[in-house]
């Protein structure tokens, strides 16, 4: 490789961590006329993010304030013991606290219908997420949290990620944009964008509900330059079938060279544990494969350069 083209790649390698322009990383590390080269710090040349990734009880009624309770008793357990593990970040799946029976909230009693939100415990919720914020506060990590979350204009809520700082701070919010057949027609209203996050130098794409199988969402993350993505996910409807949707995440993480975070319930344990996916494809550490909640620590660094990503396009660009 010349040396041009080795800047190169240290520039947008500085880009994705920073979010600076070419122009300013360029100003950064490139040598000037009779001076040094800038120093780098080990930190900064190697980016590394602690990642947990967490497997919790699923509860479906959603008018259970003390299940909802409960759940946050058990998120907030997990997160003191990804802190003791060493985590930076620690990611739930989807709809952490509850995640709603489309039947239960039907608005009709004989068949599945618009669902009835006034039905849903809006203020069980609402405190068990302040309590959360108040533990990442409180632990300095950073959170990841699966929710409904409602919208103004009082329609249908959102099915999203909640992301919090060490401080406990609302940083960023994900909304699902590929809903199922059945969240489309009765549960929620569809999210109109990416969202990225950076930490400790490592973007990171958001991803929810059953995205992992579909390319658009990667290809975008791979656009934004991120390196990971944190996929939450209750996984497929039969938890029979998780083996089959891990293997479409492994297969997301090996074609765009990403990092997976894949966060799922307990119920999928069995058969496909929590864990993060290495952009090999492979699973790099992984919760135990039992029905029981439980968090997995394991260290992400930036995409590596000569990534699938990088051979796929070439080829594409030889056509």
């Amino acid at each position: 490789m010349t040396a041009d083209r080795a800047l190169k790649k240290r520039v947008r390698a500085r880009m994705a961590r920073t979010g600076e322009s070419y122009t300013a990383a360029l100003r950064h590390l490139r040598p000037t006329p009779g001076g040094t080269v800038p120093h780098q710090t080990t930190a900064e040349a190697t980016p590394l993010l602690r990642l947990a990734t967490a497997q919790t009880t699923t509860h479906q009624d959603s008018a259970d304030a003390a299940a909802i309770q409960r759940s946050g008793d058990e998120v907030r357990a997990l997160m003191r013991r990804a802190q003791e593990l060493g985590a930076h970040l620690v990611q739930f799946p989807e709809a952490t606290l509850c995640f709603p029976d489309k039947r239960a909230l039907s608005s009709s009693r004989t068949e599945i219908a618009e669902a009835d939100w006034s039905r849903f415990a809006w203020d069980a919720l609402d405190a068990e997420i302040a309590t959360i914020r108040e533990e990442t506060r409180h632990l300095g990590m950073w959170t990841v949290l699966g929710a409904p979350v409602r919208t103004e204009d009082g329609g249908r809520p959102r099915n999203s990620l909640l992301v919090f700082d060490p401080q406990g701070r609302t940083r960023a919010r994900y909304d699902e944009r590929r809903l199922s057949r059945s969240k489309a027609a009765f549960l929620y209203e569809r999210g109109d964008g990416p969202v990225t996050i950076t930490v400790r130098g490592i973007v990171l794409g958001l991803a929810t509900g059953l995205e992992v199988l579909f390319e658009d969402i990667f290809l975008g993350y791979e656009d934004a330059g991120a390196d990971a993505v944190l996929l939450s996910s209750q996984g497929p409807g039969d938890p029979s079938e998780a083996d089959a949707f891990a293997i479409s995440a492994r297969a997301a993480a090996r074609h765009h060279g990403l990092t997976l975070g894949y966060s799922v319930p307990t119920t999928n344990a069995p058969y496909a544990p929590a864990g993060v996916i290495g952009p090999d494809g492979r699973f790099a550490a992984t919760c135990p494969a039992a029905p029981e909640p439980a968090v997995v620590v394991h260290e992400v660094t930036p995409r590596p350069d000569g990534a699938p990503r990088d051979w796929r396009r070439s080829m594409v660009g030889a056509d």
